[in-house]
C-alpha cells in the first residue's frame, strides 16, 4: 500500500511538471510568431499619428471593423479581409522629438483581435495615463471652426492612380489656391484632416488602399508647400461615404454617375 501511495504522489508530481512544461512551450510559441514586416515593404514608410485614446480601447474580441474605425486601413500591403495580421507604424510626440513605433493586430480564426503587440517595447509607455494636474482656471474657450474643402478626385489624379507623379495639372492648381487661402486665413498652424474617397467600383480592400494613399499624397503635397505635415492627419475612407447613389453596373453612365464620390476632403481646424 505504501509503495501504490508512493507511486500515485510521483504520477501526480509528473503530471504537474508536464502541465508546466506545455504552458511554457505554449508561451514561446506565441512569442515565435510575433514576426514583424520589414518597415520598407509598407507604402506609408514615415508612419501615422495616432490617437492615443483609440490605441486604449484595442483589446482582445474587437472585430475588423472596430479595429478600422480605431486605427484606420493598415500601413503594409497585407491584405484586409482574408488576412489575421494587421500591421501599422504609428508616430509620437516626445517633446520635439518623432517616436515612430510598428504596432502589429493579430485575429483569431473568427476574425477577432486576439492579441496586439509593439515591435519596440518602450513605445507602449506612450499609451500609459499621465498623472492629472489640476489645470489653470480657463475663463475663456474659442470655439473651433472647421472649414471642408472637396477637391475631386478625377480632377487631383489620373484615373486608378495615387502617386505624385500621376497628380494632374489642374488638381495641383486647386491644391496650390487651397494652400494660398490657409495660409491667408491664418490657419496654416492649425490641424488639417485629408480622407480620401473612392467610387464603389473595384474591391473594399483596393478601394481603401487608393483612398489611404492619395489623401497621403496630398498630405505630402501641402508639406512640400510650406504646410508643416505633421499636422495633417490622413484617413482612406474607401467607398464607405458615397454622394450619389447611381443604378447598379459599370457602364459609362453609371461610371460618370459615381463621379462626385472620387474626391479627396480637406478639413481644416482654426479658430473663429
Amino acid at each position: 500500500m505504501k509503495y501504490i501511495t508512493m507511486k500515485l504522489k510521483n504520477l501526480r508530481v509528473a503530471a504537474c511538471a508536464g502541465m508546466l512544461m506545455f504552458s511554457a512551450g505554449a508561451l514561446l510559441a506565441d512569442e515565435a510568431v510575433v514576426k514583424f514586416p520589414d518597415r520598407d515593404s509598407s507604402y506609408v514608410k514615415e508612419g501615422t499619428f495616432v490617437s492615443i485614446e483609440n490605441l486604449r480601447n484595442m483589446g482582445p474580441g474587437l472585430t475588423k471593423t472596430q479595429v478600422y474605425n480605431l486605427l484606420g486601413v493598415p500601413h503594409f500591403h497585407e491584405g484586409v479581409f482574408h488576412v489575421l495580421v494587421w500591421n501599422y507604424i504609428f508616430n509620437f510626440r516626445r517633446g520635439s522629438e518623432v517616436v515612430s513605433c510598428q504596432y502589429q493586430v493579430q485575429y483569431s480564426d473568427q476574425k477577432l483581435v486576439q492579441a496586439t503587440y509593439w515591435k519596440e517595447p518602450d513605445c507602449a509607455e506612450f499609451l500609459r495615463e499621465k498623472k492629472i494636474v489640476a489645470p489653470e482656471p480657463v475663463t475663456l474657450t474659442v470655439p473651433e471652426k472647421v472649414q471642408r474643402y472637396n477637391l475631386a478626385g478625377d480632377t487631383l489624379f489620373a484615373f486608378g492612380r495615387s502617386d505624385l507623379e500621376s497628380m494632374l495639372p489642374a488638381g495641383k492648381q486647386e491644391l496650390d489656391r487651397l494652400i494660398e487661402k490657409i495660409k491667408a486665413d491664418n490657419v496654416a498652424g492649425s490641424k488639417i484632416v485629408a480622407t480620401g474617397h473612392t467610387d464603389r467600383i473595384g474591391s473594399d480592400g483596393y478601394n481603401l488602399r487608393l483612398s489611404y494613399a492619395r489623401a497621403a499624397t496630398v498630405r505630402d503635397y501641402l508639406g512640400s508647400h510650406g504646410i508643416d505635415r505633421h499636422l495633417v492627419e490622413i484617413r482612406g475612407a474607401g467607398s464607405s461615404e458615397p454622394l450619389t447613389n447611381c443604378p447598379s453596373g459599370g457602364s459609362a453612365a453609371v461610371i460618370a454617375c459615381l463621379q462626385p464620390n472620387r474626391r479627396v476632403t480637406l478639413d481644416v481646424h482654426g479658430e473663429r
